[in-house]
């Protein structure tokens, strides 16, 4: 235990150097939010960790008005239980269904088009399914061509438009929750690596550069209200499926901002405290800042970071 306390405490120093955090331990229930960028903590159970930052970014009533219908878009792909960290953690969704439905949303409707074609089978056995109708949400079928629209992409250099999910070109609001892992082509699946999961024809972004086409999408004019990184569990090798339980580190993190190029950077760097990945192999990054999406400079933007 005290090898991995001490392991654990390692890792989260050299974050704060690798991220310029601002060492920030205020403890307050409703902080004065307006000026952070980011908020990464540290150290807590999935929902303990979300009720904080999202207070720290200003509370959900900030992003979710009374009557917006809302997507929340996990990373449901494979028909993986929780603990192998392929899909996001079930709790954590639960609890942004939850927090959107108190703030007044008329409807929360959860999906993602999955890699494994049971896709009810990745809905159950993720366990992500049951906390999002416990917490009143509703899962939307994706597994079949007729559920998306295409819509134009004007600024894409590779991709000038995509199918995407009618859910999501309904609604007023979406939210973007990855699970921070490892992945074969993209070499990392986080916040920009996530939008293959809204769109129909994912063999076009395979076969006309993925780096590319995964920046393409995200210039989708309706843009995520926040971006939710999970790394609770996180999938370092193997991904985006992985083999074994081997392949995941027990993170207990959490990453929230409105810049997807930013956050994403973030988690980036605290993967690397793990495993190391260098961001200029992650190419969807620096193509994403050059489509004007955010900022991987996060030297520059307020950080919050808190150990719970």
């Amino acid at each position: 235990m005290e090898r991995r306390n001490f392991i654990k405490t390692a890792v989260l120093g050299s974050l704060a150097a690798a991220m310029h955090l601002k060492s920030n331990e205020s403890h307050a229930e409703n902080a004065d939010s307006q000026t952070n960028d980011i908020v990464a903590i540290m150290g807590g159970e999935p929902e303990q960790m979300y009720k904080r930052a999202i207070s720290e970014m200003g509370g959900i009533k900030k992003y979710i008005k009374k009557g917006d219908k809302v997507v929340v878009k996990p990373n449901i792909g494979w028909d993986k239980a929780p603990e192998m960290a392929a899909c996001t953690n079930p709790q954590l969704i639960g609890a942004i269904v939850k927090d959107c439905i108190a703030a007044g949303a008329a409807e929360v409707v959860v999906f993602d088009h999955t890699c494994d074609s049971d896709f009810k089978s990745c809905y159950k056995r993720s366990g992500i399914e049951a906390e999002v109708l416990k917490a009143g949400g509703k899962m939307a079928f994706a597994n079949d061509e007729k559920y998306y629209k295409e819509v134009q992409l004007p600024k894409g250099v590779r991709m000038k438009k995509a199918k995407i999910h009618e859910a999501l070109v309904n609604c007023d609001k979406w939210i973007n929750v990855p699970v921070l892992k490892n992945h074969g082509g993209a070499k990392m699946t986080i916040s920009m690596k996530n939008y293959m999961g809204i769109v129909w024809d994912r063999e076009y972004f395979h076969a006309n550069n993925l780096q590319q086409c995964i920046a393409d999408a995200c210039t989708y004019s309706k843009k995520p209200t926040l971006n939710i990184v999970d790394a609770y569990r996180i999938m370092t090798q193997n991904g985006p499926k992985g083999k074994t339980v081997n392949d995941v580190v027990n993170a207990k993190a959490l990453f929230m901002s409105a810049d997807m190029v930013a956050v994403d950077t973030a988690a980036i760097k605290f993967f690397s405290q793990y495993k190391e990945m260098d961001i200029q192999r992650v190419g969807h990054i620096g193509l994403g800042e050059a489509h004007h999406l955010g900022t991987s400079d996060i030297s520059k933007l307020q950080i919050k970071r808190i150990k719970l």
